[in-house]
């Protein structure tokens, strides 16, 4: 390992070089958001004198923590409010004018870190020659309460106002480390995804990405009223009114995730996702389905995809099966039908059906809405992943994330869940990967390998990557129809 040193425009930073690829870590992008700064819009980083050390992760939002076995299990760099930190990969060497990956992880807006090993973006930079930049931003009840209505003081979607921050931070100084701020590619996987659909209409983020590559997640916010339904029930758990607000600011992140948690618990009816984008004037003016269709991101190149068996992941046995009662509400919510005894026809209260209605209404529909929006104005291409592995208890199914893995180049973690790798699973991240960076370097997914049409409503070409990689016309075309009806 080799220290590296690069000079920005807030100061000079030590990373370190190991195997090919130069990393830096846990790098400022904004003010510790802490005290006053608490439910506030990100603040301009502050510079240093000397050489700052960038060779450990940053904190992490405070959130509850995962399995150390799963997917998402790793040794955390420990969880703090100072949690606006972000991490770059660069291949060795002289670098100039590098596209630029921009990665916005997922977790329900509740979970997850730019730290993960699933992210690690050694590979990506190092077989794509191009910059990788992971980041953290806030989460939760710190990230996504609907709290501009309290006047002064306090801020809507700072999680989403983070990402901006992030993206703002690399323009201004990716240059230093040979990217190209003019050529900077946003991609996510699930709220990750669904923030991304967010900055497309987010005026704070106009400018900043050129490309986007949205992971299982369509445009996803709550109206207003329900957002300040949220933020109503979390202040009375907390016991906070108009007479002590100073109060938010002031209670430890453990009380803040204790009334979080106790949401569920309150009797209320609240949105199932009670910590999401909300639509408000100052952040996100109008909801981003809506916004894209109307052009607010015309020029804006796009992938999007979705998994082909996503529900699974949270249905995965018999004990997060819903009640018939419960499973008729989600059937409503998702469909705005009062009546759901046609959805029912198709998406019984079975532990199958249940996912099948997840995957389908939640994602798979809410992809193809906003790729038809955006296709109207950019060019869009379209995914739908299906590799699997019969009998795995994760990736039996293509499941909720699990292509990331393979879009990351990041196969070294699958023997810990007990796969081998075999030379079809590499070939099949090769294609994915390379389709990804093809995206950021040129504008275009198709590889030399790899011809991949654009998707409009004639063709609703779709690449399905599986053992074989091959594009589909419409697929399950009768399903699509009975989702939108045939004009979309």
């Amino acid at each position: 390992m080799e220290n590296i040193v690069i000079e920005t425009k807030q100061g000079a930073l030590r990373g370190a070089s190991w195997n090919g690829a130069s990393v830096w870590k846990g790098v400022p992008y904004a003010k510790p958001p802490l005290g006053e700064l608490r439910f506030r819009a990100p603040q301009a980083p502050e510079v240093w004198e000397g050489v700052r050390d960038a060779l450990a992760f940053g904190p992490i939002c405070p959130q509850p923590k995962p399995p150390e076995t799963s997917l998402f299990g790793s040794d955390h760099p420990g969880m703090s409010e100072d949690c606006l930190y972000l991490n770059i990969w660069a291949p060795e060497g002289e670098r100039t004018n590098l596209p630029v990956i921009v990665w916005i992880h997922g977790g329900s807006f509740t979970s997850g870190a730019s730290s993960l090993p699933l992210y690690d973006g050694t590979q990506l930079a190092l077989r794509g020659d191009c910059i990788v930049v992971t980041v953290n931003y806030r989460l939760g009840p710190l990230g996504f309460l609907h709290l501009a209505p309290l006047g002064e003081g306090f801020e809507s979607n700072v999680g989403l106002l983070d990402q901006a921050a992030a993206l703002k931070w690399v323009k201004e100084h990716i240059g230093a480390f040979g990217g190209d701020s003019g050529r900077v590619t946003v991609m996510g996987e699930s709220a990750g995804s669904m923030s991304i659909a967010a900055l497309l209409a987010m005026p704070a983020a106009k400018g900043l990405f050129h490309q986007a590559v949205m992971q299982s997640g369509g445009a996803q916010c709550l109206p207003a009223a329900a957002a300040e339904s949220v933020s109503a029930a979390f202040l009375r758990r907390l016991g906070v009114d108009g007479g002590n607000l100073e109060r938010l600011k002031a209670v430890s992140p453990e009380e803040l995730l204790i009334a979080a948690a106790g949401l569920e618990e309150s009797g209320e009816e609240l949105p199932s996702l009670p910590f999401q984008p909300a639509v408000e004037p100052a952040t996100l003016p109008v909801e981003p389905l809506e916004a894209v269709s109307a052009g607010e991101a015309a020029g804006i190149p796009l992938i999007i995809g979705t998994n082909r068996d996503e529900g699974h992941f949270f249905f995965m046995d018999e004990s997060q099966r819903m009640g018939p009662e419960a499973f008729t509400g989600m059937l409503r919510a998702l469909t705005g039908a009062e009546d759901v005894g046609e959805w029912l026809l198709h998406y019984p209260a079975t532990l199958e059906g249940q996912a099948d209605a997840m995957t389908d209404l939640y994602f798979w529909r809410s992809a193809l809405a906003f790729a038809q929006a955006q296709s109207q104005h950019a060019p869009v291409w379209m995914y739908r992943f299906d590799w699997t592995l019969p009998g795995h208890v994760f990736f039996g199914k293509a499941v909720h994330a699990a292509e990331i893995p393979f879009m990351f180049g990041n196969m070294v973690l699958l023997p810990r869940m007990g796969i081998r790798l075999e030379p079809a699973m590499q070939n099949l991240s090769d294609a994915m990967r390379g389709a990804w960076q093809a995206f950021a370097a040129s504008g275009s997914p198709s590889t030399p390998l790899l011809a991949w049409e654009p998707y409009d409503a004639q063709s609703r070409t779709t690449m399905i990557f599986d053992t074989s990689v091959v594009p589909q016309q419409d697929p399950e075309r009768e399903k699509r129809e009975r989702l939108f009806g045939l004009n979309v």
